[in-house]
């Protein structure tokens, strides 16, 4: 570990909090007039007093189920990104799928909040291996000038009713990551019942 790192692991430890906290109670000592000429002496001995008497920091080094699945999760993520390429999807195709991973990392960033509750963790895995995955599929498929092309002036185009798909899955998954954030377990449950209903199984509508 680097100075620099063990620096910043010591400010935020159990002991230097315990010890500026006594620290501090010398200062207010000086303060109002009862630790004399040798406040400097009581304010170090205090910090190094409550250094010493402070439990150590505990060392984690189990690794949750949650922290294994989100990493994974991440590196299909990737993978299902870098597939989306302007070679096989129009730009507008391409930035959607960029602004969904985008909300999807954030998500898995949190992965002791998704230990909660095994829902959380499902819908994003789904959204990420199933309803992004299968909706880009059934697009790629197609020929480039049939995804395009309107097939009657009230049916939506391939490439519309993906940019549709895609929409609504944002939307949806923008609503998930604030009921992770806020911890909102009936707003995840309903939002994610939602998205089960509606892409759940299902392909883009050709």
């Amino acid at each position: 570990m680097a100075t620099s790192d063990r620096v910043l692991a010591y400010l935020g430890s159990t002991k230097n909090i315990v010890g500026s906290a006594l620290a501090i109670g010398g200062l207010v000592l000086h303060f109002v007039g009862l630790a004399g000429s040798l406040w400097p002496i009581v304010v170090g001995g205090l910090y190094g007093v409550g250094a010493l008497l402070a439990p150590p920091d505990r060392v984690r080094l189990t690794i949750s189920h949650a922290e294994v699945e989100t990493r994974q999760l991440r590196a299909d993520l990737d993978v299902l990104v870098s597939k989306v390429s302007a070679a096989r999807f129009p730009e507008d195709v391409v930035a959607r799928v960029g602004g969904l991973a985008g909300i999807l990392r954030d998500i898995l960033a949190r992965a002791e909040a998704l230990t909660s509750s095994p829902d959380q963790l499902h819908v994003v895995s789904q959204a990420i291996r199933d309803y992004l995955p299968t909706s880009l599929e059934a697009y790629a498929n197609l020929p480039r000038s049939y995804a395009l092309t309107r097939r009657g002036e009230r049916e939506r185009s391939a490439h519309e009713e993906l940019i549709s798909q895609l929409d609504l899955l944002e939307k949806g998954l923008a609503t998930i990551a604030d009921a992770v954030y806020k911890g909102d377990e009936q707003a995840l449950r309903d939002q994610g019942r939602f998205l089960r209903d509606r892409f759940g199984g299902s392909q883009l509508d050709l």
